[in-house]
């Protein structure tokens, strides 16, 4: 059984690749998961909120509430208070740069593999 279902956020400037820390990003492509597949589900703009490490606490808030129905965010990189804020809403950010669809799938191979130790 796939244990890896949900809705999976991706910070992408193309759609392509798995290339944008989540305080840069200006879009999030959105999928959803089940079984052993994924769809492709919207685009969603973004706002830039990191400036030279720097983050305005209500910018961080608004960007991640654009994504609070996401289960999964995949980013190239976060910082620690950025994952800290994800992580308060319920959501698993992981840091796994490529192409979508190979992120997703070191994604699910990643979720199933802990879930043999819990």
């Amino acid at each position: 059984m796939d244990k890896v279902s949900g809705r999976i956020a991706v910070a992408s400037s193309d759609g392509i690749v798995v290339s944008s820390h989540f305080g840069r990003t200006l879009k999030f492509y959105i999928y959803d998961k089940s079984d052993e597949k994924y769809e492709f589900k919207e685009e969603r703009d973004a706002d830039l909120i990191c400036d030279k490490g720097n983050h305005d606490e209500d910018s961080l808030l608004s960007k991640v509430k654009g994504i609070a129905d996401c289960d999964f965010l995949l980013v190239s990189k976060i910082g620690d208070g950025a994952l800290r804020v994800v992580e308060e809403y319920g959501i698993e950010a992981y840091e796994i740069p490529g192409i979508i669809d190979d992120s997703i799938e070191k994604l699910t191979q990643f979720i199933k593999l802990k879930e043999l130790f819990l």
